[in-house]
C-alpha cells in the first residue's frame, strides 16, 4: 500500500512539474524569472498589448477626430476644405535686393498698353499677398477706360532700397517717378515725385521673390 502511496505522489509531482513547466513557456516565466531555457520561442516579446500602448495610437485618434470635424463643417457648409496649391515661380533673384529692385523697377515703369500685362508678368514670379494684389491690379487696369483713353504712363526710377531695421525680409524702397498722358490734361506738367514702397522678400527653393508689396506714399 505504502509503495502505491509512494507511486501515485511521484506520478502527481511529474504531472504538476509538467504543467508549471509549459505554463512559464507559454506566459514568459514568472515575474522577476530570467530567460526560460525552454527554446528561442519563449524569450520573443509579446506581440499582443493593448490598442493605447501601439506606436502612433494617439495620432491615429487626433487624425479619426480631425475627420469628423471636417465632416460636420461640410455639412454644415456644404464646402470641403482643402489646402491651398503650392505657389511655383519660375525663377528668382540671387538676393533680397536683386528682387526688391528688380521687381520695383517693373512696377514703376508702364504705360497703358503695357501695364495690365506687366503686371501679370510680375505676379507670376511673386507669392502671397504681392501676388494676390498684383493679380487683382492687372484686371482693374485692363478695364480702366481713362487710363487707356488718355494714354497714361509712368516712368520711374529706384533711388534707394534699404533693410528696415528689426523687420526680417522687409525692405523700404525710395522712387523717383513722374506720370504723364498723351492725351489727358490733367497730367500735362506734373513734376516728378517721390514714392516710398514697403516689400516683403520670401526664399523659394534657393531664389529670392517678393512676397509682399505695399506702397507707403
Amino acid at each position: 500500500m505504502s509503495r502505491r502511496r509512494h507511486a501515485f505522489a511521484l506520478a502527481l509531482a511529474l504531472l504538476l512539474a509538467a504543467g508549471l513547466s509549459e505554463c512559464a513557456v507559454l506566459g514568459g516565466g514568472a515575474p522577476g524569472a530570467g530567460p526560460s531555457s525552454a527554446g528561442p520561442s519563449s524569450a520573443r516579446p509579446s506581440s499582443a498589448r493593448p490598442s493605447s500602448a501601439r506606436p502612433g495610437a494617439g495620432s491615429v485618434s487626433a487624425a479619426r477626430r480631425a475627420a469628423a470635424r471636417t465632416v460636420a463643417r461640410a455639412d454644415r457648409t456644404h464646402e470641403v476644405p482643402t489646402p491651398a496649391p503650392r505657389e511655383r515661380v519660375p525663377n528668382g533673384w540671387a538676393t533680397p535686393e536683386q528682387a526688391v529692385r528688380a521687381f520695383a523697377a517693373a512696377y514703376v515703369n508702364w504705360t497703358a498698353a503695357t501695364v495690365s500685362a506687366r503686371l501679370q508678368a510680375l505676379a507670376r514670379r511673386s507669392v502671397g499677398q504681392a501676388r494676390a494684389t498684383l493679380e487683382l491690379q492687372a484686371r482693374e487696369v485692363a478695364a480702366d477706360r481713362e487710363l487707356h483713353r488718355g494714354q497714361i504712363a509712368n516712368a520711374g526710377t529706384v533711388e534707394a532700397v534699404g533693410a528696415l531695421s528689426g523687420s526680417p525680409h522687409q525692405y523700404a524702397v525710395v522712387t523717383r517717378e513722374h506720370t504723364s498722358a498723351a492725351d489727358d490734361a490733367a497730367y500735362r506738367g506734373l513734376a516728378p515725385e517721390w514714392h516710398v514702397s514697403v516689400a516683403t522678400v520670401t526664399l523659394v527653393g534657393r531664389r529670392w521673390v517678393l512676397s509682399g508689396w505695399q506702397p507707403e506714399s
